[in-house]
């Protein structure tokens, strides 16, 4: 079957890789993403993966603790490397070639962001683990995800979740909430869901990136969206 996405960035939250504890990183979700990322990549798919830090720290609960929002943001950002070692050790542990690059220089563990290398990364079949964010404070991880998405030339943004896709309520909350199988991105600014931040979310939508957001803990999910499949919610247009 010919693939629908040649080319994905794969966004995931720090949070989910908490599974069922209450801070840090859950081994079992740390194979859960290797796995799914691993079966799209032997499928030809080439992938980046932009992973957020808030499992470790958040830089919006900052201005709580007395720390200034520069430097919490700062201290998330560093949160996102340690999420993204983490990530590059279990799918090296499948034998996995991956290149873990960050937007603050730290040469020991992790290459600095070239654009130009970044691709041919791709192009050789790595998994790219972007982390760091953009490396610039007052910028969420969902912005760096839109902002490398653009820069790699993505074919779509996939934004995994606890949830099936976009719907009209927190279907967590309000039962009557009704799921959108496509909305366009005009029409997500109108009802004022919440899909990404509005810096990320404009950023796709100018230069035309489509969004997918669905469930992340189906572990056939990854494979359905780039085969074509009507998966979680599409956001285009």
């Amino acid at each position: 079957m010919a693939l629908k996405y040649k080319r994905v960035l794969l966004k995931l939250s720090g949070e989910s890789l908490m599974g069922e504890q209450g801070f840090g990183i859950d081994s079992k979700m740390l194979h859960h993403y290797a796995e799914q990322i691993t079966a799209i990549l032997q499928e030809g798919v080439e992938i980046a993966v932009v992973i957020g830090g808030g499992n470790i720290y958040r830089g919006l609960q900052a201005k709580d603790s007395g720390i200034q929002r520069v430097q919490g943001d700062y201290m998330g950002m560093l949160a996102t490397v340690i999420n993204g070692m983490a990530l590059q050790g279990a799918l090296e542990q499948k034998g996995i070639f991956t290149r873990l690059i960050t937007a603050i220089k730290m040469e020991q563990i992790a290459e600095p962001y070239i654009r130009r290398r970044a691709i041919r990364h791709l192009e050789k079949g790595r998994v790219v683990i972007f982390s760091a964010g953009t490396g610039s404070p007052y910028f969420t991880t969902d912005s760096a995800a839109a902002l490398r998405a653009n820069e790699i030339n993505a074919d779509v943004i996939l934004k995994g979740t606890r949830v099936d896709g976009i719907y009209t309520a927190d279907p967590e909350k309000d039962p009557n909430a009704k799921k959108f199988d496509s909305i366009q991105f005009s029409r997500v600014i109108s009802l004022g869901l919440n899909v990404m931040d509005m810096t990320a979310f404009t950023l796709c939508q100018e230069n035309n990136l489509p969004i997918i957001v669905f469930d992340i803990n189906d572990p056939n999910n990854l494979m359905r969206i780039i085969k074509g499949e009507a998966v979680g919610t599409l956001v285009e247009g």
